[in-house]
């Protein structure tokens, strides 16, 4: 029976993609794919078993998916294999990655884009990061929002979204130690490239970075870059080892 099972699917496993206008030799010298970066989400939906469902057709916008949904109650779903591309980001790209979705692990957590997260979420999305940068070695700092990637066409996860305490815990970029005013001819636009940032509305990547890095504070207003902004810029370009921490524009 067991030998019958193993014909059998042996039998439906997929043969490897070969060239028909080229001879096959093979070499074992290769391995799977692996994604350099991953997405965070927000679902914008009622429930887990709502999101469940748009993940596995569609939306307005078409068949959508994620290689993970994390439930507000901490519960963890996986959608497509690690190894697979799911079709979570879209059009944007973040530093020299343009197909975002070939290079990339998507999680969605449900959440509708107004509450806050519960913590048991928080605490299920830090032990799945542990495992997908630990298993599949994606640095810990490549871990963005859609927003990042996608400014003025997404707002997800939003200035909810507790990016510091994924700091604290090791995932994400984070501005380390005190804030200090950043020399003369410091350029912030050189540090939002340099962070990765799309730079082709340069007020819809300030109304991200300031999601991501300001989140809810109320002392921040319009799509324009102020003090704190500099400060913080300045500190993120510093541990990126940009040139000593300062990106100086041109003269003249």
């Amino acid at each position: 029976m067991s030998l019958c099972l193993a014909v059998t699917l042996s039998a439906c496993a997929p043969a490897p993609v070969r060239n028909p206008i080229a001879q096959w030799v093979p070499s074992p010298n290769f391995d799977a794919r692996r994604p350099v970066l991953i997405v965070i989400h927000f679902t914008n939906e009622q429930s887990a078993s709502q999101a469940l469902h748009t993940l596995r057709t569609a939306n307005s916008g078409g068949p959508v998916s994620a290689h993970y949904l994390v439930g507000n109650d901490g519960r963890i779903y996986q959608l497509v294999a690690d190894s697979e591309r799911a079709w979570h980001a879209g059009a944007g790209h973040w530093g020299t990655i343009t197909d975002v979705n070939s290079g990339s692990i998507g999680i969605e957590l449900d959440n509708d884009g107004d509450s806050p997260f519960t913590q048991v979420q928080i605490d299920s999305l830090l032990r799945l990061l542990a495992d997908l940068t630990d298993r599949l070695r994606i640095p810990r700092t490549q871990i963005i929002g859609h927003e990042d990637l996608a400014p003025g066409r997404k707002d997800d996860p939003g200035p909810r979204f507790p990016w510091q305490q994924l700091a604290q815990a090791g995932f994400g970029l984070w501005p380390q130690g005190p804030l200090v005013d950043p020399p003369l001819g410091f350029d912030p636009w050189a540090a939002l490239g340099l962070i990765g940032y799309p730079l082709d509305n340069r007020a819809a990547t300030v109304h991200s970075f300031h999601h991501h890095f300001r989140g809810m504070d109320a002392s921040v207003s319009g799509d324009t870059l102020d003090a704190q902004d500099l400060r913080i810029l300045y500190a993120l370009s510093r541990q990126l080892g940009a040139g000593n921490g300062t990106l100086v524009a041109p003269s003249g």
